[in-house]
């Protein structure tokens, strides 16, 4: 399966949980299927439906999502996500610039594009049980991240805008080695066991 494009959002944040990880809940997490080019998004309740897709996806997107995304998701994963094959946006951005950038600064400058929402929006919204307004902001999240890496992968290059206003472009370098395995790869060979099939 193509890749997976992924982005989540949590009901509490590290200061609800004194910085612990793994007291970390998910909302909602939305993904981009590029085999059918659709979106998907599930709450907590239906992880399980989940698994399959990023098992089989050559490899998964995402931004600040190795740090992230994946380390709050293996709270709920039989196995370990982070030995998954993974191209993280902010990850290869803060290689080429030495600096981490915000994603809303990054789709600001090079495509136009705004987020609509941000993580503490969505976790009012998780409890006021407003679960449609999650996953639409979620979704978004992910066309973002998806547009971002379709334009760097295309153009060896993003933006952003420097203090003073001007918008500077920097090289990326998006294209996934083999330094390790796709889950499809580690499915073959055993590896890991595939938790329900598509």
């Amino acid at each position: 399966m193509p890749p997976i494009v992924l982005d989540i959002e949590t009901q509490n944040t590290f200061a609800d949980v004194e910085n612990d990880f793994k007291k970390l809940r998910v909302s909602v997490v939305s993904i981009f299927r590029y085999d059918c080019d659709q979106y998907l998004s599930f709450v907590e309740s239906e992880l399980n439906k989940l698994w399959p897709f990023l098992e089989k996806a050559d490899f998964i997107i995402g931004y600040n999502s190795e740090h992230f995304d994946m380390r709050v998701l293996n709270n709920y994963y039989v196995g370990d996500l982070l030995t998954f094959s993974h191209l993280d946006l902010m990850k290869r951005i803060k290689a080429s610039i030495g600096i981490s950038l915000r994603l809303n600064d990054v789709a600001a400058a090079t495509l136009d594009m705004e987020k609509s929402a941000d993580g503490f929006k969505a976790i009012q919204w998780w409890k006021e049980g407003k679960i449609d307004e999650i996953k639409k902001y979620c979704e978004q999240d992910v066309l973002i991240t998806k547009e971002l890496y379709e334009f760097g992968k295309n153009n060896r290059q993003l933006f952003h805008k420097s203090l003073t206003g001007e918008i500077i472009p920097f090289a990326v370098d998006f294209t996934m080695t083999q330094t390790g395995e796709s889950p499809s790869a580690q499915l073959a060979k055993g590896k890991i066991n595939m938790t329900l099939p598509l």
